[in-house]
């Protein structure tokens, strides 16, 4: 759909003539009821009949509307006797309720004049739309979408809703379509922009609700084969058509069906949003005094189309002063390969010469200026003679000569900008490049460029070029793991292809097998006189003691990055201080800022600092000493989080204790906001304490992050993190710390939905803790196991674990997580048939969580009961205990436990006998994932399709049977029969 609809004869606010002054604070709703407000006062409106009229008069934006028209407004072709008499009666009442001259008598009628801009709901809602039109038109598809949602937020409901009358009916219809509009154009908006995931629960229920609108049907087709889903988007297709067939006789527009066409061929262009096409750089061109630029020179596009436009807006009819464009990076990514290529292409526009010099900053003997004045100005025709002595003269005449000329200056490999200003041009129509390992934000006037590495698409194009495309062909793989272990850093991907190149009997594969030894990896990167360790010693060797051991130790660190918190933890200095020292590095390019607050390293940068800890760092026990000051900040940290969302309980209380301390949270916001951003850096920290002493705070720190698993976030890192710590403490023989290491496995295979594989860690874990005597590993366990039960219908056994668990929280004095076994114990009773016990425990077990306040846990509590009080038939108070268990779990970010509530919520709906609600819940679930994994997903698609046969969408349904019969055999669940009787029940039918 093209732009965003407009509504039909709808007029601007404002538009009649001779407009009294706007009404202050009154305002008024045609958008759902009709009604007014005075300020935060809702006025009183009258009966249905005086509400119609005064829908008329709104609707009719400030034109006045005759006793004749509002008549048949009102009453159509059978008016009472006393029509007139009526709407006089009504038109009276409403002046007295409205503020003096809004609602006046004019050549026999009535009008609402005086209206403050935003007073009418549907004004509103239009100039929105408009907003959006231009949005859209501009291609700010983000503004565009929430102007647009702003939009249709302010329905209300039908509306008109409740107001009789023919006009009233006529303009029902009439927003109603320009509603659908509006929506059908935010969705489309929504699938370029790629949420179509989210968009199929939405459309879904939409559908339902409106199922011979074919423009929906056609964005759900869409949105489904964006989401993988190409057998249910085209069972859409195969819906529509027979329902069109059955209801209207009529084929489905040409439209719809050429995308069916289109999803069956697999069309490329269905498969993300169109992206404009990047135009293409200018051919290279030769410089007169510039060095060669590399035949096989890479990737690279942006940078060379933006460093392009800045030199031509310098060498234009309109050249400004000094364009300087200052290019930094650290050693090796590649800047003066750049510089020179885009130098070549910009030769045309600086017909007067291009100067070029290597000021070897980052040597230990930098160039100094005076000198290389006097190499530029011998080169633009100063004889020796006449050269002056002094820099500031050097520097006059120099810019004297470049007055009235076209000349462009290459300043490779600059040390700062103390070197860099002499050499700069000072006239219109000349530029300069710099190149340099240092940010030179103290330059003014400078254009500034941060080089990062190649993509690997640009990696792998650049190593091919040196290779031959016939080598890498046959073995595509492994040159990619060649580029990645490179770090995507040109200086290392040409000196491995030129390696490989010269080697004709070496393959790609031998290659990639001696870079994957990253102890070796650096000596391997070395091909002639060039090498990546001897680029990166250079800015090495210009630091000061407390910056090279700064670089040195948090090199030691794994994960993709560090906070500038835990930084400090790792120097052993205070915040402050650790910030100037990490800014320093990242002015040198030893180090990246990826985030304020947040540092990293290129991968052979971190080798290379790790190499320099393992030969500098004196005593050499200070680099164990900062990996274990970094372990204590997580631990420390990770147990306030846990502590501060899980109030009272008292696992934190049996971790393993910490010496440094960790931050500090006031409210839990800041605290999950920790820990979400953290998760990859902690559990990276994890796993590199395997194998040492740190271990069993290693181990209490994943436990006490356990929340990562039921959030869905960072899942299969969290389960790899917990394979790991179980190999490493049985491998040192410590029982309490494998007890610990199995239960979080246990745990993180529960949730993931495998059941068979978790029992077995679970009954391990059990031996293990109750040989070390760990009560608290010993209780959840045991919960874990009773889980099991429930998924495997041993209720029974299921109720003897909570039933051990119980006796050992009580002990422990562990109300919170009591209160949450009372809740799986109540779903115990639930599978033996003890219905009214269940409720009783779910409402005993809510009753403590709501005692201990707003938690995740209190949302365990209330989705017990929910599930407790459906299979009651108390499908309402269901419902509301769902409801209030998403918001809590919407708050904690618990993104898996969202979406099986969706599940129990489609549930509750569809014994309810309300398909269409159910089926938008179920789609939902899907959008979200679900704890317990393939199962899980396994059995939301059974719902849907059973939702979706009750609305007659047979085909989808059977598509999704289908899905969830493939992955219950995947799984080898017991609830494939059930999905195969369907399956041949539908095929029946």
């Amino acid at each position: 759909m093209d732009g965003v609809p407009r509504v039909p004869e709808q007029r601007r606010p404002g538009s009649a003539q001779g407009a009294a002054e706007p009404a202050a604070d009154l305002c008024f709703g045609v958008l759902g009821p009709v009604r007014a407000w005075r300020g935060e006062e809702q006025l009183a409106t009258g009966s249905p009949q005086q509400r119609a009229l005064l829908a008329a008069l709104l609707l009719r934006d400030g034109r006045t509307a005759t006793a004749a028209e509002l008549i048949d407004a009102l009453w159509g072709e059978e008016p009472p006797s006393q029509a007139l008499a009526a709407v006089r009666t009504y038109a009276s009442r409403l002046r007295k309720a409205l503020d003096a001259g809004v609602l006046v008598s004019e050549s026999g009628g009535y009008a609402v004049r005086g209206l403050a801009e935003g007073a009418l709901d549907l004004a509103v809602a239009q100039n929105l739309a408009t907003q959006a039109e231009k949005a859209r038109g501009a291609g700010d598809l983000c503004h565009a979408r929430e102007v647009l949602g702003r939009a249709l937020a302010l329905w209300d409901g039908e509306a008109l809703a409740g107001v009789p009358g023919p006009y009233a009916e006529a303009q029902r219809v009439r927003l109603e379509e320009w509603r659908l509009q509006l929506l059908e154009s935010r969705l489309d908006m929504d699938l370029e922009q790629g949420c179509h995931a989210e968009a199929v629960s939405e459309l879904t229920a939409l559908t339902a609700e409106h199922p011979l609108r074919e423009r929906l049907r056609e964005l759900l087709m869409l949105a489904l084969y964006r989401s993988g889903r190409q057998a249910e988007a085209l069972a859409v297709y195969a819906d529509t058509r027979r329902l069109l067939a059955d209801e209207l006789g009529v084929d489905p527009r040409p439209g719809l069906r050429e995308l069916q066409q289109r999803i069956l061929q697999a069309d490329p262009g269905l498969a993300e949003p169109s992206a404009p096409v990047a135009e293409p750089a200018a051919a290279p061109v030769r410089p007169a005094q510039l060095p060669a630029t590399v035949p096989d020179f890479t990737g690279r596009s942006s940078f060379v189309r933006e460093l392009g436009e800045v030199l031509a807006s310098a060498s234009g009819t309109e050249g400004r002063v000094m364009a300087v464009s200052a290019l930094a990076g650290i050693g090796g990514v590649g800047k003066t390969t750049l510089a020179v290529h885009v130098a070549h292409q910009a030769r045309a526009a600086f017909p007067d010469g291009q100067l070029y010099v290597d000021l070897q900053g980052a040597g230990p003997r930098a160039a100094e200026p005076e000198t290389v004045l006097g190499s530029f100005l011998r080169a633009l025709g100063t004889a020796d003679s006449a050269m002056p002595d002094s820099l500031q003269e050097r520097a006059a005449l120099y810019r004297s000569l470049l007055d009235g000329r076209r000349v462009l200056v290459l300043l490779d490999n600059a040390r700062d900008a103390a070197q860099v200003r002499p050499l700069l041009p000072g006239t219109d129509g000349c530029a300069a490049l710099v190149t340099s390992r240092v940010r030179m934000v103290d330059l003014a006037g400078a254009h500034l460029v941060d080089l990062d590495v190649m993509s690997p698409d640009e990696a792998l194009a650049l190593f091919t070029k040196i290779v031959g495309e016939e080598r890498v062909a046959s073995e595509r793989k492994a040159a990619l793991d060649v580029v990645a272990a490179c770090g995507f850093l040109p200086l290392a991907i040409r000196i491995a292809a030129s390696r490989l190149a010269a080697r004709r009997t070496w393959t790609v594969s031998v290659l990639a097998a001696k870079l994957a030894d990253e102890r070796r990896r650096l000596d391997e990167l070395q091909a002639g006189d060039l090498a990546v360790k001897a680029t990166f010693e250079l800015g090495y060797g210009a630091l000061d003691a407390a910056q090279a051991r700064a670089f040195r130790l948090l090199g030691l660190a794994d994960g993709p990055d560090i906070s500038l918190a835990a930084a400090a933890a790792v120097l052993d200095l205070p915040v402050d201080e650790t910030e100037d020292l990490l800014e320093a590095l990242v002015d040198t390019s030893l180090l990246e800022s990826a985030a304020p607050g947040r540092y990293r390293y290129h991968d052979l940068v971190r080798l290379y600092a790790r190499a320099c800890a393992e030969r500098d760092e004196w005593p050499p026990s200070e680099r164990d000493a900062a990996l274990s000051r970094l372990l204590d900040f997580y631990l420390a940290t990770t147990a306030q989080v846990y502590a501060i969302e899980h109030p009272g309980d008292r696992l934190t209380d049996d971790l393993e204790p910490t010496r440094y301390p960790g931050l500090r949270f006031t409210e839990g916001t800041a605290a999950l906001d920790w820990l979400y951003t953290e998760a990859g850096q902690l559990l990276a920290c994890v796993r590199q304490a395997a194998g040492t002493e740190r271990l069993r705070r290693a181990v209490d720190l994943l436990w006490a992050a356990k929340d990562l698993t039921e959030s869905g976030a960072n899942s299969h890192q969290y389960e790899m993190t917990a394979r790991a710590t179980c190999e490493a403490t049985r491998a040192v023989g410590h029982e309490r710390a494998e007890g610990r290491a199995r239960t979080v496995l246990s745990d993180v295979l529960l949730v993931s939905g495998r059941i068979q594989p978790s029992e077995r860690e679970a009954r391990v874990a059990m031996q293990l803790a109750g040989s070390a005597r760990d009560a608290t590993a010993v209780s959840w366990v045991a919960n874990n196991r009773g889980l099991i039960c429930l998924h495997e219908s041993r209720f029974a056994e299921g109720k003897v674990f909570f039933d051990q668990a119980l006796e050992g929280l009580r002990a422990a004095g562990n109300r919170p997580f009591e209160a949450t076994v009372l809740g799986n114990l109540s779903r115990a009773h639930l599978g033996m048939g003890n219905i009214a016990k269940a409720v009783e425990m779910a409402q005993h077990g809510l009753a403590v969580h709501t005692e201990i306040g707003r938690t995740v846990r209190l949302a365990n509590g209330h989705f017990a009961l929910g599930v407790a009080l459906t299979r009651a038939g108390r499908y309402s108070e269901a419902l509301s205990r769902f409801s209030d268990a998403l918001g809590i779990f919407n708050d904690h970010r618990q993104r898996l436990w969202e979406g099986v509530t969706h599940f129990r919520i489609a549930e509750v709906h569809a014994a309810d006998r309300r398909p269409a609600q159910a089926a938008q819940h179920a789609e939902q679930a899907l959008a979200l994932g679900c704890i317990g994994g393939d199962r899980m997903q396994g059995n939301v698609l059974t719902l849907l399709g059973r939702s979706l046969a009750a609305l007659g969408q047979a085909d989808r349904a059977r598509a999704c049977w289908r899905e969830a019969l493939s992955l219950y055999e995947q799984n080898g669940a017991g609830e494939a029969a059930e999905v195969r009787a369907l399956l041949t029940s539908a095929a029946a039918a």
